[in-house]
């Protein structure tokens, strides 16, 4: 029997909603890694969307590094994703108590690093370079640009 925290409402690439059962343990496995955690404060402290574009810029990972890590948060329920021309936009999973209370804690959490702090600041100059609330450049930092593969946006 596997014990539920709540039914997730989850937006896959065709915007079609679909409820999925997230167990507890899965939601916790996808905050135990120092990148997802990034992502995740990243996401919650500046409540934006962003594009696998602006998260590579912000968080100075690769693409391919990122992609995979969005996939696992998004399989656990914590981030939605809906698809715009080449683009792909992630944002977090709202109106959900047990989610909300979590984001609350990730929000807590101390950066003594001050990696968090770091990442925000290449967000939010990351954010200028929107046309019209929308990523539309690609990867703008030169050595990480060239780790991906032409085409790819999201």
């Amino acid at each position: 029997m596997v014990l539920c925290i709540a039914n997730v409402t989850y937006m896959h690439y065709n915007a079609t909603m679909h409820l999925i059962s997230i167990p507890p343990e899965e939601l916790f496995q996808a905050l135990a890694d120092p990148t997802r955690l990034r992502v995740m404060r990243l996401m919650v402290v500046t409540g934006e969307e962003a594009c696998l574009c602006e998260l590579v810029d912000s968080l100075q990972e690769p693409q391919y590094k990122l992609s995979r890590h969005v996939k696992t948060l998004r399989q656990a329920g914590l981030l939605t994703s809906t698809k715009d021309g080449r683009w792909v936009y992630h944002r977090l999973v709202r109106d959900l108590p047990h989610l909300e209370a979590l984001y609350e804690m990730l929000l807590r959490l101390p950066d003594a690093s001050g990696i968090y702090a770091q990442d925000l600041q290449r967000f939010q100059e990351r954010l200028c370079l929107r046309e019209n609330g929308r990523c539309r450049v690609g990867i703008q930092t030169p050595h990480l640009a060239e780790e991906t593969v032409d085409g790819l946006h999201g």
